[in-house]
């Protein structure tokens, strides 16, 4: 599943030039109007089925543990893999916010692989847990600017990087539409990547802000921000090979598209 974890900080302001032809909408931050409790426990629920144990894991066939209602990762001693280690740069993020960090999370995870976080007895774990459940407003301000981060590099990689900004900005006025954009690119990525790609053609969220039609706002947004998503994952399953079968995934990622509404 490609996820938050390729994302990075900070936020950064961006300067939008006028199309051409149609111009689209301005949305400027005092316009957002987003519940982040409401969005962080939504994203908790989706990513650890909102579970205090969920919070620190070490998932099957992987050499980090997982951390965070967003899952960030975060490399033992001498481990490093593709993935952004996610977890050190929401540290410091909160502690530029001035939230009380505690000094066991910095440096590296303290396990140097899963059977020792298995084992571990020493309490710290648990300890882990409880302050991650107790700052979960932090961790979802954190992957909201992470999000803003994506959509610079999706600007440099579209067509039409004045109309993705623009339904971008719309989406991330409400609670619903930033869920849109955080969790989708949780599920298929961020499609900047020319390695992601059927017949030349992208399924992430760059692909279904390009997809998306007008520049529609609040619930017409979201309601087409799912048609558009499902429109993208239909045609990626049309010009998938047909050896990989994908097809026995559609509808499932199509029921995911309708909670966008």
């Amino acid at each position: 599943m490609a996820d938050m974890r390729l994302l990075l900080i900070p936020l950064l302001a961006l300067s939008l030039a006028s199309c051409a032809t149609q111009t689209p909408p301005r949305h400027t931050r005092s316009h957002y109007a987003v519940n982040v409790q409401e969005l962080g426990q939504r994203i908790w629920k989706n990513e650890c089925a909102g579970s205090v144990q969920g919070l620190v894991s070490w998932n099957a066939g992987e050499a980090f543990p997982s951390l965070g209602i967003g899952h960030f990762i975060w490399y033992p001693a001498g481990v490093q893999e593709a993935f952004d280690e996610s977890f050190p740069t929401f540290v410091r993020y909160a502690r530029a916010r001035g939230v009380q960090v505690p000094a066991y999370f910095d440096g590296s995870a303290p396990w140097a692989n899963k059977a020792a976080f298995l084992a571990d007895r020493s309490g710290k774990v648990d300890a882990m847990r409880r302050w991650l459940a107790a700052h979960v407003e932090i961790q979802t301000q954190f992957i909201m600017a992470r999000s803003r981060m994506a959509l610079r590099r999706m600007m440099q990689h579209s067509s039409n990087p004045q109309a993705v900004a623009s339904r971008y900005q719309a989406l991330a006025a409400t609670t619903q539409g930033m869920y849109c954009l955080v969790d989708y690119v949780n599920f298929k990525g961020e499609g900047t990547k020319p390695t992601e790609r059927y017949k030349g053609q992208g399924w992430g969220l760059l692909q279904v802000l390009e997809e998306m039609r007008g520049y529609p706002t609040g619930r017409a947004a979201t309601a087409e921000f799912s048609r558009a998503a499902g429109a993208v994952l239909t045609r990626r399953v049309q010009n998938s090979p047909a050896s990989r079968g994908e097809q026995r995934w559609l509808a499932g990622w199509l029921n995911r598209c309708k909670t966008y509404r």
